[in-house]
């Protein structure tokens, strides 16, 4: 029996692998989606918010008041008697000196064993420790070394007094211990740095770096020489600062006067009157005040806060402003028509056939003013001739153009220019006005960097 060498090869039905479809599917739609992310334009949102924005005006001045210096005429020991910044009457005692030193030895030892004080001094020393307690803040606590000098100046100088007192057989009449008193009211330091003399006119540039700034105590010594300072006197309570200041500050508050700051030292506030002035390329703010001086007698530089208005509004991120431009449109020829009550144009075409035809148009109105409103080019183009109603006046678009700051609104899903009045700004953010006409308001969404967007572009 012969063998079938007739092979029959089996077919294997053809079966669509729905996992691997499924799979390149899949992949090919993270692919596409990748790809459009990464060539994508991506707007971020920001929502106007309500805020406040003031500036940082905290600067270093140099105080300038009216000293006199008054030098000693003697040499020998030195005794004062009265406190610094403490004021003086005429014919007040402020110091004495004694040439060979005895009637000070004297002093000394009798301020030494006096237990007692007058009333007035007593007084004095009460009230300078009430008014520290009242004020001290722990944020402040230089003031503590501040208030030992001036308790310890009151005690030895209160002490001194009454010893000078109870040496008065001693004194009279002695030709070797003189007693010096003021020859004008005023108020007493014991301190010169050679700017008594410096006015609002006078100062110089160098004048503000403290770091060169030197003075002398004559209260470090217990002597003195014919001819050196023993004291001087501030003889009016009309005092100056003087702020050297930016030129964007000049200009800010060079239409008014009058302005309120406070001192850092103490958190005191005062207000001053103002001029401004300039000198080698340099803006100068000199304030001029009327009281407070006493407190800071013992300081030549102070550190102040030049406190101007708060402005208050829609608070937007800098990068969100952009500057378009716009056909500026006489308001007189708008009119009402169409099927609304919207503002509109009778605008004077050329059709292609080249007729005149006349149509009405109500473009958006991004501004106005007085005389103008602002719209844009979307549905006029430069050259249509606008006619005046119930008049032959003609007037041709892109005769006039102007430029508005704005931010594109997003709040429909695609860009809408909206102007802004601009109150305040600074490095990274503006104050705007609320409740303007064609303007922003609370919570609206706006693009976070207007340069990436344009006007009626969607928004993905």
């Amino acid at each position: 029996m012969e063998k079938n060498n007739k092979i029959v090869k089996y077919k294997k039905p053809f079966r669509i692998n729905i996992g691997l479809i499924v799979f390149v599917f899949i992949f090919c739609y993270l692919i596409f989606n990748v790809y459009s992310y990464m060539t994508a334009k991506h707007i971020s949102p920001y929502e106007v918010e309500y805020g406040t924005m003031a500036e940082n005006n905290i600067y270093k001045g140099l105080i300038l008041r009216s000293e006199q210096i008054y030098h000693s005429d003697f040499t020998g020991e030195l005794n004062y008697y009265v406190r610094e910044t403490s004021k003086v009457s005429y014919n007040n005692l402020v110091y004495s000196v004694d040439e060979n030193g005895d009637i000070s030895k004297m002093i000394e030892d009798a301020s030494k064993d006096s237990a007692e004080l007058d009333a007035d001094h007593l007084e004095e020393i009460e009230t300078d420790i009430q008014n520290f307690q009242t004020s001290y803040h722990h944020l402040n606590f230089y003031s503590v070394y501040d208030f030992k000098e001036n308790l310890s100046s009151t005690l030895n100088e209160a002490l001194s007094l009454n010893a000078l007192y109870q040496l008065s057989d001693y004194t009279a009449g002695g030709t070797s211990f003189h007693q010096v008193t003021a020859d004008i009211p005023g108020i007493v330091l014991y301190y010169t740095d050679g700017y008594e003399g410096i006015t609002t006119d006078s100062f110089t540039a160098d004048m503000f770096h403290e770091a060169d700034y030197d003075r002398t105590s004559s209260r470090e010594s217990a002597k003195i020489n014919a001819g050196e300072p023993a004291y001087k006197l501030i003889t009016s309570e009309t005092w100056n600062i003087v702020v050297p200041i930016e030129k964007t500050l000049a200009d800010r508050l060079a239409e008014h006067d009058t302005l309120q700051l406070r001192f850092i030292k103490d958190d005191k506030k005062a207000y001053a009157t103002y001029v401004l002035t300039e000198k080698e390329g340099q803006k100068y703010l000199i304030l001029t005040l009327q009281n407070g001086m006493v407190r800071y007698a013992k300081d030549r530089y102070i550190e102040i806060e030049l406190i101007t208005t708060a402005e208050s509004g829609l608070k937007i991120p800098n990068s969100s402003i952009i500057e378009k431009e716009f056909y500026t449109i006489p308001t007189e020829y708008f009119m009402q028509g169409g099927d609304s009550d919207s503002q509109g144009l009778l605008v004077e075409r050329t059709n292609e056939d080249g007729g005149t035809v006349t149509e009405f148009v109500a473009p958006t109105i991004y501004y106005e003013t007085d005389q103008y409103y602002y719209v844009d080019s979307e549905q006029i183009s430069v050259n249509d001739k606008l006619i005046k109603a119930d008049s032959s006046s003609k007037y041709t678009v892109g005769t006039d153009t102007a430029t508005l700051q704005g931010v594109y609104n997003i709040n429909k899903g695609y860009a809408v220019f909206k102007q802004i009045d601009i109150l305040y700004q600074n490095n990274e953010y503006t104050i705007v006005k609320t409740g303007t006409a064609y303007g922003l308001a609370l919570y609206d969404h706006i693009a976070l960097d207007g340069t990436k967007i344009s006007e009626n572009e969607l928004i993905k």
